[in-house]
């Protein structure tokens, strides 16, 4: 096929088939190192920014922001404000967020039950390949 090329092939997906580009970004929010760190902490209920910010260990101020924007934007996440003096600001996950958190969680709970596994693996890996 030439990039000109205006037919489509008798062998194309179907049109009844999901956009692959639209379920790659929702995949590549709900699969990004943060946002799984994020969900799986809202798991048990609404917090605050700076308990967020201590429970996931490593995310700076500006990251935490733009993940939870990210996961708002998605519908995942809500955030509330508290009309106080200084303002609260608690964050939650919506229910297409809880309906998330399960897999989640487990996916966050496989990766901590299995890093040591998975280290010993590139290990053995790059002493194979003679990468170290």
């Amino acid at each position: 096929m030439k990039p000109e090329h205006i037919q489509v092939p008798a062998d194309s997906p179907s049109p009844d088939h999901h956009d692959c580009r639209g379920v790659a970004a929702i995949l590549a929010r709900v699969g990004d190192k943060w946002s799984v760190f994020v969900i799986m902490m809202l798991g048990d209920g609404p917090k605050r920014f700076n308990e967020l910010k201590r429970l996931v260990g490593g995310i700076s101020q500006r990251m935490l922001t733009l993940t939870l924007r990210g996961l708002e934007r998605d519908g995942l996440v809500t955030r509330t404000v508290f009309p106080t003096i200084p303002p609260r600001v608690d964050y939650e996950l919506t229910d297409l967020g809880r309906g998330l958190s399960g897999p989640v969680k487990a996916l966050g709970e496989w990766a901590i039950a299995h890093q040591d596994r998975i280290e010993d693996a590139r290990l053995r890996f790059d002493l194979r390949n003679d990468k170290r």
